[in-house]
């Protein structure tokens, strides 16, 4: 049997500080690798989600509760794009 399932990703390493956020360390295994195809199709849904938000901001400059809430999506998706986008190019 190979080691895949005694490896540690290093995003959840801290040094000192166990596994990070209160979090189990994360054990890449078989089933839970990702390939390249599903990767770029998280990204691609990823961009779409982006282009909506944006269009909706645009669409409604006079309303502030909708303006706040798509700069919330935005900073969400943001954050989707530095977890996966920024990654893919990595596989």
């Amino acid at each position: 049997m190979d080691n895949i399932g005694t490896r540690i990703a290093p995003a959840y390493r801290r040094a000192g500080k166990g596994h990070g956020y209160g979090t189990q360390p994360f054990r890449v295994t078989k089933e839970n690798t990702m390939n390249r195809r599903e990767l770029n199709k998280i990204d691609t849904r990823i961009k779409v989600i982006k282009k909506a938000a944006q269009e909706l901001k645009e669409l409604s400059a006079a309303i502030p509760a909708v303006d706040r809430n798509t700069a919330r999506i935005l900073a969400s998706v943001k954050m989707l794009e530095i977890n996966i986008s920024d990654v893919k190019d990595l596989f």
